[in-house]
């Protein structure tokens, strides 16, 4: 997948990502976090990594969504297993996503699994489009300033902590690297200062 994105820059990523967002599970944010790594070498914009990364996460939750919505149930129903299962759950799916559908749908954004589920439920489920399209607008803009910006910044140690832990424990293990150093800091602080009392 990096070496996609290293070939073919934008266009891969945007595919990567759209194809993630609609239901075919590709590894779109390490796509994301590639191309964040090579705008900090200088091989991209940071700015079109984002823009574009956020735009295509919109387009392909639309996608799914409306996939979804329009041919999601027949689907199902062709199965009589398929078909027994959605009897059960389909019920609780649509008060689940009439309840918490909006932060579903944000959330689900910086999660795989819920990255190439959510808007296909969603639609399935009937949620209100316009909805849908704010919460999924507002996750899809995030996840990309985020994980664009933290893959640029941090470079390859943040990609390698996303790609194997995922993006919320690639943070989580950023923070603490970061805590780690500010406590260094101030207890060397400290250490200098009982030197400096004790001559």
């Amino acid at each position: 997948m990096t070496s996609l994105v290293h070939h073919y820059g934008l266009i891969a990523l945007f595919l990567i990502v759209m194809l993630e967002s609609g239901g075919v599970p590709l590894p779109g944010e390490t796509a994301l976090v590639a191309a964040g790594v090579f705008a900090s070498q200088g091989e991209l914009n940071i700015v079109e990594v984002i823009a574009v990364a956020a735009v295509a996460a919109i387009i392909g939750d639309n996608l799914g969504y409306w996939a979804g919505r329009t041919g999601g149930r027949k689907l199902l129903e062709r199965s009589k297993f398929l078909s027994r299962w959605m009897d059960r759950v389909l019920p609780w799916a649509e008060g689940f996503f009439h309840r918490h559908g909006a932060k579903t749908i944000f959330i689900g954004r910086f999660f795989s699994v819920l990255r190439v589920t959510a808007a296909w439920m969603a639609g399935v489920s009937r949620m209100p489009w316009l909805k849908f399209l704010a919460w999924n607008a507002a996750g899809g803009i995030c996840w990309a300033v985020l994980v664009g910006l933290v893959a640029y910044y941090l470079g390859h140690a943040a990609a390698d902590a996303i790609s194997r832990y995922g993006l919320i424990g690639g943070v989580a293990l950023v923070v603490l690297a970061a805590l780690a150093l500010v406590g260094f800091h101030f207890w060397k602080k400290r250490l200098l200062r009982a030197e400096s009392q004790s001559s």
